[in-house]
This record gives structure tokens, C-alpha cells and sequence, in this order.
């Protein structure tokens, strides 16, 4: 896309992204054995395309779990008021790029996947021991 920036001020994401893509969606380093997935969302002020490499969990169906845990800050990551405004995003996983649908859970829904996710992410307790807001799941459901 003609306005793609990267996903924020430091080299960070872009490192991790840049690995992503050169080994075939895997990455070492702290997300060594994490399942990573990269968003492309386009941003609610801005205009400008974004990646951002997330966590996920395979929900099966062409779903993907994700969630805006943003550390445990007090805020959203940009990213989630981005999929609300424009939930029709592109996504890559492993070596593939699709389009996916990028829906909220509501709080039925969330109460019932957010076990397993703490399951298989034990680091999503402390994020949310860390803040007063709840965070936030999502669902992103294939398209194509």
C-alpha cells in the first residue's frame, strides 16, 4: 500500500516482522515458541497502513484469537481502535496473507474462550493484574 509505515517509532516490530517474513512466520529470541500472527490495519485518523506482530491462538475454523493486552498499560494498543473503525483487515500467518473479519468478543464470549487462553498464555494474568480495564479479545475469522 502507498501510505504503509511501520507499526511504531523503534525498530522493534520491525525486527520482529522482518524475521517473521524470512523464516516462514517463526521468530526467536523472547517470542521463540510463540504463535505469531502479523495485522495489517489501517489507521482511524491517519490513513496509513500498519503492521503490528501479535500473539494468537488457533481457534480453528479459519478463526484466530487475539487479544489487546497492551502490556498491562491502562490504555488500548492503537491497533484495536483501528480494527474497530476498519474491522476488514489482512493478515499473515506462517507464509500465507488473507483477509479476515475482526470482531470484539462480548463479554458471554470472552468469559468462555479468556481460560483458555490463560492456559496457553500464562503472561496474559500478569498483563491483566497490571491494569483496572478488562482486555479486550478478538476474533478473526477468515474471508476468502
Amino acid at each position: 500500500m502507498a501510505n504503509s509505515a511501520p507499526s511504531g517509532p523503534s525498530d522493534y516490530n520491525t525486527k520482529i516482522i522482518e524475521e517473521f517474513r524470512a523464516k516462514g512466520g517463526h521468530v526467536g529470541g523472547p517470542w521463540a515458541g510463540i504463535t505469531l500472527i502479523l495485522i495489517h490495519h489501517i489507521g482511524a485518523k491517519s490513513g496509513i497502513e500498519r503492521v503490528s506482530p501479535l500473539a494468537y491462538s488457533l481457534q480453528g475454523d479459519g478463526r484466530f484469537a487475539i487479544w489487546a493486552a497492551n502490556g498491562g498499560s491502562p490504555g488500548h494498543p492503537n491497533w484495536y481502535y483501528n480494527l474497530k473503525a476498519d474491522p476488514r483487515i489482512k493478515v499473515e500467518v506462517d507464509t500465507q496473507t488473507f483477509t479476515v473479519l475482526a470482531q470484539e468478543l462480548d463479554d458471554t464470549a470472552r468469559a468462555e474462550l479468556w481460560p483458555k487462553l490463560l492456559a496457553q498464555y500464562p503472561q496474559l494474568s500478569e498483563a491483566q493484574a497490571k491494569t483496572t480495564r478488562q482486555i479486550p479479545v478478538f476474533m478473526l475469522t477468515r474471508q476468502d
